[in-house]
Formats: structure tokens, sequence, C-alpha cells
């Protein structure tokens, strides 16, 4: 049975929906997860075994069977833990199919099949009996059903149906508890995610409208690598809060539930923005603890661990609130069964409602575009680009998604601005016009599209250009008038590990995973570049950046493809991409809209709003001698479906 997937096409701004094989769907899960970079997560791993030979000791000890119960087993490395720490019987649920196969080879490989049994099914539909999929209930319950929120992948539902159903009054849990953790702040840059800030325009204030800034927004987490905001980037406003924690080892309710934090606030500010994490307790004694901590809240940050499955989250108060020091607060945190959402509120007062976007902007902008549209520094480039063109007659007509440049083209006097905002909206406005109009002046657009997700997908705004070439002057000036894609060979400092094989894991041969990873990857994904916020990944640069392409906006798009080739020289892991976009032909008048900054053979800072394209090589290559390569690349833009396709040939030295 073939299968329908989202694919971003950059020659018509839209999501193209494309038929793919059978196989193509479980390929992109296997390729694009996190099962890497868990394997590679020591700290996560080492408690695990800790607080797992800790329960099976303990049962062992009441002179009972130690039965085990592993649900969402993955590779089946917890499961071979247990065994190995001297568990009778295991039973692994895992619902995946491929990965469900992947851990019965694995469980096969290291000897542990007469122990183990895989159960490909959700751990709500296994059977207890002499006929089900387990003889008995299980005395010992392990699991790894957390994300970043804790309980986003249905936790609490599954610990729910477990002890009801599956586990025996008084069981033994790894782990035994979770403690959810948070601290409110007051936080620019974050706080610049959630609401529209008002901008200046030559002299003049833009105010956001006000169904936009009394809107709660949306109450989606946002899970960040917390330990990339540095602590001077926010004030704390309160101390780190314990919000609540759930005993895994005592039946569990999935129910709606709040629990408030009382503390007198320790500064004066704006009460906007709450940080948040957990921490996982894998024995009843507390000794053996995992954490979720940020890097900054360690005596030596760089002793915290690394881990890209286990992040940190922001939320964002559904309203903006001044705060004196010593003001007694009440952080209150409210989840159902999959979400969480914070307010700061009296004790007295009913928790409120989980918040809904009523505005639609927080339905039509990311996070991050809200960021890029409160960047000062980044709204005065484009407003001094249009003031140099904007003539009292000026027809302007821009072109991008949510863009507020029309708005800047009227403040700076234009005679007439219009907007484009989405592909559709642009094929029904030139199928209308049928007469001549005024002809456009001026095209200008960021260029900012809500399905670009690599950085050349953005050069849909040169096929906006092209089609719109009988509307505009015969001199007319396009902002911007070309762009140019850059790459450069750099060395990650942990991104690599969601990509790198394992080989062993805890003294477990996991060589089957690799082995699956690679055949996803080799399905497609190992060809492609895949978007990566890299301000959350520091990487160092091993060469000096270069251009590889360029795209002359004031020529329509090109019937033939654009081909460029080259080498470079590197030592591992990968290559990073970005647009800059450009004015004029002024090198000075450029807007870099990823990277804010590289510096060669040093450490790269980069833009918080856009995502940049990374190629990962298949492994870190690491030659004879002074263990450098090199890499010949050949790079085609076809303009046919306004993509790159990338070829790749490395060579030790």
């Amino acid at each position: 049975m073939k299968t329908f997937c989202g694919r971003a096409n950059p020659a018509t701004g839209a999501l193209d929906w494309v038929e793919e094989s059978e196989e193509y769907d479980y390929h992109q899960e296997i390729a694009r997860s996190c099962y890497a970079d868990m394997l590679h997560d020591h700290d996560r791993n080492e408690k695990y075994y800790q607080g797992i030979r800790a329960a099976v000791s303990r049962v062992k000890a009441r002179g009972e069977k130690v039965i085990v119960l592993d649900i969402g087993t993955g590779t089946g490395l917890l499961s071979m833990m247990a065994v190995t720490a001297g568990a009778d019987y295991c039973y692994a649920v895992e619902v995946f199919k491929p990965m469900a196969d992947a851990a019965f080879r694995i469980v096969k490989k290291n000897g542990f099949s007469d122990k183990i049994k895989i159960i490909n099914k959700h751990s709500t539909e296994v059977t207890v009996g002499i006929d089900g999929d387990m003889e008995t209930r299980a005395n010992v319950l392990v699991t790894e059903l957390f994300d970043t929120e804790l309980i986003g992948e249905g936790a609490l539902p599954s610990y729910e149906h477990a002890h009801l159903n599956l586990v025996q009054a008084g069981c033994e849990a790894v782990p035994h508890r979770a403690t959810v953790y948070a601290q409110l702040v007051e936080s620019e840059q974050l706080w610049s995610w959630a609401q529209l800030q008002p901008m200046e325009v030559d002299g003049r204030k833009l105010l956001p409208p006000p169904a936009v800034s009394h809107c709660a927004g949306a109450h989606s987490v946002c899970d960040i690598q917390l330990s990339q905001v540095p602590p001077h980037r926010f004030t704390p406003l309160g101390p780190l809060c314990t919000m609540f924690s759930v005993d895994f080892s005592k039946p569990v309710s999935s129910a709606p539930q709040s629990h408030s934090s009382s503390f007198p606030a320790q500064s004066s500010g704006r009460a906007q923005v709450v940080l948040s994490w957990w921490d996982i307790d894998m024995d009843p004694s507390g000794s053996i603890v995992c954490s979720m901590a940020p890097s900054w809240t360690y005596p030596d940050p760089q002793s915290a661990p690394w881990r890209d499955h286990w992040m940190q989250s922001v939320y964002f108060l559904p309203v903006e609130r001044r705060v004196a020091e010593g003001e007694e607060l009440s952080l209150t945190v409210s989840h159902d069964d999959y979400s969480l959402w914070y307010s700061l509120q009296p004790d007295s007062e009913a928790p409120p409602c989980r918040p809904c976007c009523v505005c639609q902007a927080h339905l039509v902008w990311t996070r991050t575009r809200f960021g890029e549209l409160n960047d000062r520094q980044r709204t005065q480039s484009y407003v001094r680009a249009l003031r140099s063109v904007i003539k009292p007659d000026s027809v302007c007509l821009g072109v991008s998604d949510g863009s507020l440049l029309p708005i800047f083209a009227h403040m700076l006097g234009a005679k007439k601005v219009f907007s484009l905002e989405n592909s559709g909206m642009l094929k029904q406005v030139i199928e209308q016009v049928r007469v001549p109009i005024t002809k456009i002046s001026v095209l200008i657009g960021e260029p900012y599209f809500s399905t670009s997700l690599l950085p050349w997908h953005s050069l849909y705004f040169w096929y906006c250009r092209t089609a719109l070439v009988r509307l505009l002057a015969p001199n007319a000036t396009i902002l911007p008038c070309s762009a140019t894609l850059c790459m450069v060979a750099v060395e990650f400092q942990d991104l690599w590990r969601i990509r790198a094989p394992c080989g062993t894991c805890e003294g477990f041969d996991v060589g089957p995973m690799d082995e699956m990873v690679q055949q996803s990857l080799d399905f497609r994904e190992s060809h492609e570049a895949e978007p990566q916020p890299l301000w959350e990944y520091p990487c160092r640069a091993l060469t000096q950046p270069r251009a590889v392409m360029t795209f002359d906006f004031l020529q329509c798009v090109p019937e033939q493809p654009i081909r460029c080739q080259g080498s470079l020289p590197f030592t591992r892991y990968g290559l990073l991409f970005w647009s800059e976009f450009y004015f004029s032909y002024r090198p000075v008048s450029k807007l870099s809209l990823s990277p804010s900054q590289s510096t060669a053979r040093g450490a790269c800072e980069w833009s918080l709003h856009r995502k940049q394209g990374v190629y990962f090589f298949r492994s870190p290559w690491e030659s004879s001698g002074d263990g450098r390569a090199s890499v010949s690349y050949s790079f085609t833009f076809e303009p046919s479906i306004g993509d790159i396709k990338m070829d790749f040939t490395v060579a030790s030295q």
C-alpha cells in the first residue's frame, strides 16, 4: 500500500503530498528518531542499570521470582539489563513494529531469547493469563515513556493501565518517581517568542493589535536546549520550585490535576516565562538520580550530561504581570494526561483552563517567527533598505508569509502597497489580472514562508518574482536582489551523537539497531540535509565559510539547472548550510538570515530565528596520519522543483 507524505515544494511555496512506498513512513520515523542519542546517553543508561539492579535485588530479598514488565522497550536494552541483574523473566512491550523486530534481533544476538519475550503491541492491549501475552502479572515495572515535558508521550495513561491490569500491587518501579521543577523568570529573549512587541519605524510606533497582545497564546510546550540560554539572558523572580511528583510504584491517575508553589518574589520585574525540567529517582531512597537540569545549574557546567531526547521546557504565562520584590506569588502548574501549562495567581482562585489562541497569530506564526519579527536589529536593516528605495509614487508588493514589510513600506510613504501571503493567493491574483494595472515599482520580501524548512526553500521568493514579471515596471526594484547559499565544514560538540552508530551499549551488542538506522537513512535521508536550530548545538568551524551558489533575483528563474562543484578539507561530522540575502550588490548591504556570526576555525554563533541545513556524513571520518580527509561535492539546483540535490564523495588523504 502506498502512503502520502508532505514535502515542502520550494517552487510553489506549498506542502505537496507525494506518494511514497509503503516503507517510507517508518523509514522516516527511524531515520529521524533519537534512538542513537538515547543509546549514547551514558548517564541515562548507567542510572537505569543501577536502578534495575537495586529493584531486582529487593524483590529477590523477599524470596520472590522476578518478573519484569518493560513498557516501550525500544532496543530491548533495559530488558537485557534486568535479566543480567538476575530477573527470572522479562516481558518487553514495543508498539512500533520495526523497532520490535530490531529488539527481537538484538535480544537474540545477545543470548537472552529464553528470558525475554518481545510483545509487539501497545501496553494497553497486552493481555495476562494462560493464553495471554503475559502468563502472570509482573512485580517489577521498567519504563522509558518520557519526553521533554515528562508526560507528553502518554506516560500517565500507560502507567494507570499497567497498575490496573499488568503489574502486582506494591510492585517495584524503575524509575521509582519523577519530580517536576519550575522557575519564574523575566526574559526579553524568551518572551519575544510569545508576543509581538512594539516596533519603531522612522520615529513612529507600530503597536501590535490588541487581540494579539491580549491573547494567551498557544499552550504547547517550547522544548529547547536551555543550557544554551545563559543565565544573563533571564532574571529569576523566584526560587526553583518543586511543583509535583509522581510515584510510579503506586497506582497512577491520568485525571487533570493542578499543583501550586508559593514564594515571595526575590526581585522586581515582569513575570513572563516559566523554565521547567524534571528528574527521576531510580530507587525509593532517591540515591540514584537522573536529572534533566540545564548545565548552568551544575557546579561544573562541563560535567552536565548532554542529551537531545530529553531537553528542558519553556512555558509562557498567558499574560505578562509586573511583580514587586517581596510580593507573595503563587505559581500553579496544571496538566491533563498529555501536557502541562502554568499560571500565576492567588491560591484561592481556581486554576485556569488550558490556554488557547484566539487571535490566530499564534497559530500561523511559530515561536521563532515571533522572535524574528521582534528582532529590532533585523527590523532596522529592512527599514534602511526600504527607505533607500521607497518614493512618494512607489507602488509596492510584498511577497512573504505573515510579513510586516508591506506595513513598513506604507509607513515610509509608498503610494500604494499590496501584500500576497501564500501561493494560493498569488495564483488567484495573477489569474484575475486581465487588464493593465499600475505597474509594481518595488517588490519586497523577507523572504519567509511557512513551508521553508531548509535555507534554499526561501527561494520561493524567486519563483514569485518570476510569476509576477508582467506586473513589474521595467526598472522595478527587487528586494532582496540576490541570495547566496553558503556552507562550512564543522565539528559538533554533541549533535553528532544523534547520527553516530553505537556498536555496544553498556556491554550489550546493539549492532542490529545501527544497521536498521543506516538502512533507513540510505532509503533517502542520508542523501539530504536536515534542518537543525544550531544555536542550541555548539559547533566549531573547520574550514573558511564559502559561497556555494548565487541566485540573481533581478532575473527570472532560469530554465536550466545551476551546478556547482568543488572540494574542501575537513576532519569529521558534517557540513552546515545557510542563506544570505542581499539588498543591493554592495557587500555591506545584506541580511544573513541564518548565521549571526561564523568564525573560521572557531566557535560558530547562529541566529535564534531560523534553522540551518545540516548534512551528516555516515560516521565521523578519521583517517591515518593527521586524521584529515577531503570531500568532493557537487550541488545541482533544479529549477523545475526548486530544490538542491547534493552529492558527496569522501576520501582519505
